[in-house]
């Protein structure tokens, strides 16, 4: 359909711009259309002609071009609508034609027609290892997870990596933190400062410190000896966490060893080489305003010692340097106001801007009973992954934090998590695969390759191989969007549809063909849901 778009839009001159992208997309209301594209509207100011009227020449072109192309028999009618939309109504031998092809190659079906072969690394949650994953961090593992999955079964070759600060002010803060509470199980009165940690984790390490080797040296004493042991500690306890939840990294990488490699040293010597350094008041200045930053940043600081960037510009490098050529990061939003900073040294040691994707995974508010949780790390008031796991499980817990786009607030309502009921909506998608395979267990008929699917003429059963032919092209936006969110949607939007049909509709004890024809549309409902559900790391119940 796109090249026959673009064939018409040689009908409307030479003033136009030939790099505008065509768009076609899916309509919100079923009644415009099993195609829709805005190309006049967006064209309008460009030729300065309103856009109905761009539109009804695209459609006398795309029409002349349609009785010359093998579309013809797809297409039924291309009309003009609304405001200049050109809807495409397409005709039902088409998805009949489709559904089989699920039916017979099965999740390779479900791939966009496009080819892949770009390695990608994803670099998500990172978190200090100063204490257990709070929900923000819950929300970047699932949100990170499943787009990788999404990537990996878009045939990109994705790798997962975990980002480990175990050094400087955070990890001494946790060790000052241990070795005051240790003075306090010794029966010292102590003054416990309000910006260390103050979670009963750390009354744990004391007590572990205690009783082991280490107590008895003078290593105890030294902050540096007791952050490194807290920071070892509370790292098992996410690795374990991030395990429970379905979370695999393929690698941790840790900023010390990165500081003892010489990559840092490397990666500003390749800055300075360039001309992007410059020395200023004491201090050694990147020249990140010619990439577009808002002002030069300090990469050394007058007592020799570095900033983030320094570090975080030569991971960086090395990640290229590893042979990724797609470098995606999950950050929280209080670092937005480094990304420009990012791109810029990026950009400096000769990448594309556009090989680095950053995106700002917003916070999670938990509710409970109406009532919202407060959550503060520092004073240890907050709820972390295991308790969220524990209250609701992995399912509910990883659909839940991906039902808003990552760019939103998300607000997690901890009792609707845990209900059995339509209500809750992954139990809903859930309940509709184990339905279906119920059916399919109860039914004594196999699968035919033969099956006669134009018996599919009822509007439900219609509605339904429409939205179950809408998932390559929902991949689709989650790849252009690296955000998992709108399978979410999909899902519940596809589950809805098929409790519609079914509700509707006997399945068995119909007339054979007509049996079998509905077994094959729910088998392929069946096929799409466990796909989608697996691509967000949730279950696929066969009852419940």
């Amino acid at each position: 359909m796109i090249k026959i778009i673009n064939e018409a839009l040689k009908e409307l001159g030479t003033d136009l711009d030939t790099s505008v992208d065509i768009d076609l997309d899916l309509p919100s209301d079923a009644r415009f259309g099993d195609l829709s594209t805005s190309m006049a509207l967006r064209l309008s100011k460009q030729l300065r002609k309103p856009a109905p009227e761009i539109a009804r020449i695209l459609v006398d072109s795309i029409r002349k071009q349609l009785e010359k192309s093998p579309a013809r028999n797809t297409v039924r009618q291309v009309k003009v609508e609304g405001a200049g939309f050109i809807n495409f109504y397409l005709e039902d031998g088409y998805f009949y034609e489709q559904l089989k092809e699920l039916l017979i190659r099965g999740r390779d079906a479900l791939k966009p027609d496009l080819s892949r072969d770009r390695t990608v690394l994803i670099e998500f949650v990172s978190a200090n290892p100063t204490g257990p994953l709070s929900v923000a961090h819950a929300r970047q593992a699932a949100v990170g997870d499943s787009l990788a999955n999404i990537l990996n079964f878009l045939n990109f070759k994705v790798k997962r990596e975990y980002y480990l600060n175990d050094e400087g002010n955070q990890i001494e803060i946790l060790g000052r933190s241990v070795e005051l509470r240790l003075k306090e199980l010794a029966g010292e009165k102590i003054d416990f400062p309000q910006d260390h940690y103050q979670g009963d984790y750390i009354y744990d390490i004391a007590r572990k410190i205690q009783n082991s080797r280490l107590a008895g040296r003078q290593a105890k004493s030294k902050i540096q000896n007791l952050g490194e042991f807290a920071a070892d500690y509370i790292l098992e306890i996410i690795k374990k966490e991030l395990k429970d939840f379905g979370v695999q990294f393929d690698s941790w990488y840790s900023q010390k060893q990165l500081r003892k490699s010489g990559f840092i040293e490397q990666a500003l010597d390749v800055l300075k080489q360039k001309g992007f350094l410059y020395k200023q008041d004491g201090a050694l200045w990147f020249r990140s305003t010619e990439f577009g930053d808002d002002k030069d940043r300090v990469v050394i600081k007058s007592d020799g010692t570095y900033t983030y960037l320094a570090p975080d510009t030569a991971y960086h490098q090395d990640k290229y340097g590893r042979g990724f050529s797609w470098l995606i990061n999950l950050w929280g939003p209080d670092h937005h106001g480094y990304i420009k900073r990012l791109k810029a040294a990026v950009q400096a040691l000769g990448h594309e801007s556009s090989s680095l994707t950053i995106l700002i995974v917003q916070l999670a508010s938990l509710f409970k009973d109406g009532k919202s949780l407060e959550m503060s790390t520092r004073k240890g008031q907050y709820i972390s992954l295991r308790e969220v796991l524990d209250e609701v499980g992995v399912d509910a817990a990883r659909f839940f934090f991906m039902m808003r786009r990552t760019s939103s607030h998300l607000d997690f309502d901890l009792g609707l998590a845990k209900k059995q009921t339509p209500e809750n909506p992954v139990y809903y998608i859930q309940y509709a695969h184990a339905r279906i395979c119920g059916i399919l267990k109860e039914s004594s008929l196999k699968l035919n390759k033969e099956v006669c699917l134009s018996l599919l003429k009822e509007k439900e059963e219609v509605n339904l191989i429409k939205k179950l032919l809408q998932f390559p092209y929902i991949l689709n936006i989650c790849l252009s969007t690296t955000d998992p969110y709108m399978l979410t949607v999909y899902l519940q939007e596809l589950s809805e549809t098929f409790h519609k049909f079914y509700d509707l509709h006997r399945v068995l004890g119909q007339e054979k063909a007509l049996t079998e024809a509905r077994i094959s549309l729910i088998e392929a409902t069946r096929l799409v849901i466990a796909q989608g559900l697996e691509l967000l790391g949730v279950s696929r119940p066969k009852n419940m």
